[in-house]
């Protein structure tokens, strides 16, 4: 794999060329409200796992539709304090799998609380959370199930469930709700910019290598799924481009990106074909809060910095949640 994007220099600048829709901000107000017409209903329950260093917790909250969504709880063993909490999403395809092997944030001190993506988690993790609203003709994947309507599309029912699992995270005894940082990886990046924009509060973010990002250019760029996912279906459905794009201007990363005001943490890589590096740069330069810093993988594809991004932002979070008093 080489560098296939646009020079570094030309990516500090990039700037996306998705049109914000109308009434955006409209759209998203009504549908958090409607999902905040259900009980958050919110159950935490301890399981034994064999661990001694943690205490975790299977859970059960009400998401998009009162839909049950699943997720995992995590607290440095014998944690009676509340602490800070890093809510986590999950890459494209996977899900909660299990509890043992979500230890690093716990294992730093922080509860941590990752929430299960609905109807995925047959790729490479499991997972625990149907989705049971169908939608109209589809590819194989997530990314065009509902597409032809912003109101139907798949995405809208993750959003939800994201900012629901936050304040589900919140709501444990244990989780110091005024030092909230939500983070992800990949599909969880993308995730993670949503809930930027939609949760006014957070104390911090952390997008790694994010997905749904920039959709004219990222659909157009690379033949790499998820992405490719839009061009086969448009390759059928030959007429319904104008739609599509409409209905992915509704959750792109880079208008969720204009909203963000918290301390942000991105990453990329320059090899990456699957969320290339423009894609991300546009959402980075989107980003409306000023604390904002981007790290850059040279010769690194979607695994991005990996292990070496975890120790950063190990390093840099704290300074983000100094001074924060508890709520």
């Amino acid at each position: 794999m080489a560098l296939f994007d646009l020079p570094l220099d030309q990516l500090r600048d990039r700037r996306s060329s998705s049109v914000e829709p109308a009434d955006f901000d409209q759209f998203w107000t009504d549908t958090l409200g409607q999902a905040r017409q259900y009980d958050l209903d919110a159950r935490f329950e301890r399981v034994p796992t064999g661990l001694t260093t943690v205490d975790s917790y299977d859970v059960t909250f009400a998401g998009y539709g009162g839909h049950p969504v699943r997720g995992w709880f995590t607290v440095p063993a014998g944690a009676t304090e509340p602490l800070p909490v890093v809510v986590e999403f999950i890459g494209y395809g996977g899900g909660r799998g299990l509890p043992h092997t979500h230890l690093l944030w716990a294992s730093a001190g922080y509860a941590h609380f990752v929430m299960d993506t609905r109807g995925q988690g047959s790729a490479w993790s499991t997972g625990d959370t149907d989705d049971p609203v169908g939608s109209g003709p589809a590819v194989s994947g997530y990314l065009t199930r509902g597409v032809d309507d912003p109101y139907d599309f798949y995405y809208r029912r993750v959003y939800t469930d994201a900012v629901r699992a936050v304040a589900a995270a919140r709501s444990h005894p244990l989780a110091d709700a005024s030092r909230t940082v939500a983070a992800g990886v990949s599909q969880g990046g993308g995730i993670t910019l949503a809930v930027g924009g939609l949760v006014p509060d957070l104390a911090a973010i952390a997008p790694d290598v994010p997905f749904l990002c920039d959709f004219p250019r990222a659909v157009t760029l690379t033949d790499n799924l998820p992405y490719r996912e839009v061009g086969t279906y448009l390759s059928a459905h030959r007429d319904r481009k104008a739609r599509v794009l409409e209905t992915l201007a509704y959750f792109d990363g880079v208008h969720f990106a204009a909203r963000g005001r918290a301390p942000a943490l991105f990453s990329t890589a320059l090899e990456d074909q699957t969320c290339p590096p423009s894609t991300v740069f546009a959402a980075f330069n989107a980003y409306a809060g000023q604390d904002k810093q981007i790290e850059v993988y040279d010769f690194n594809g979607h695994e991005g910095g990996g292990p070496h991004q975890q120790a950063e932002q190990l390093r840099w979070l704290p300074g983000k949640l100094a001074g924060i008093k508890e709520a």
